[in-house]
């Protein structure tokens, strides 16, 4: 894929994991904390396809406009360092571990850390670290929308593949 094409291909992530994150936000939750997290379909997805730079811009940059539109400090730090230690775990799953465990199995990893990195970030803001008593709830939420996240996440790698697949035979070329 030529550069100009993989810069609108990401931008196209970006935008559509930033309508995905403003729109879920107006979901109401069960619990505190815990969401769907459907944007991050489009970091693992851009993980798999692009790499792992590209799918580390998608969340920085998903974060910063997120943020900016509707939220402020608070959730941008809360969300940058879910995401982040997310997708490092999701990297480093993808990268050393990728022919012995599932899309499903890396995205609940990555969904696990996402609310640890958080509950990290609320231990510290609110200076007590009894918060991690949230943690079990957050873990069976993590498991759950994780594994829901790996499936879509599969299903749009099975649906895009022979897309990608000629892209990579025309830059043989």
């Amino acid at each position: 894929m030529n550069k100009t094409k993989k810069m609108f291909f990401l931008s196209l992530l970006v935008g559509m994991a930033v309508v995905i994150h403003i729109i879920e936000g107006q979901i109401p939750v069960l619990f505190p904390g815990v969401k769907l997290g459907l944007a991050n379909i489009i970091s693992l997805f851009a993980l798999l396809v692009l790499g792992w730079k590209e799918a580390l811009v998608i969340v920085v940059l998903r974060t910063i406009i997120s943020s900016i539109y509707g939220g402020g400090f608070s959730v941008f730090l809360f969300s940058i360092v879910g995401g982040l230690l997310s997708n490092i775990v999701m990297i480093i799953l993808y990268k050393f571990f990728k022919d012995g465990i599932s899309i499903s199995s890396i995205s609940v990893c990555g969904a696990i850390f996402h609310n640890i990195g958080q509950l990290f970030v609320a231990a510290v803001y609110i200076q007590d670290f009894k918060i991690y008593i949230y943690l079990p709830v957050l873990l069976i939420s993590g498991v759950i929308t994780g594994f829901f996240v790996g499936v879509s996440v599969k299903f749009l790698c099975y649906h895009f593949k022979d897309m990608f697949a000629k892209e990579r035979r025309r830059d043989d070329l």
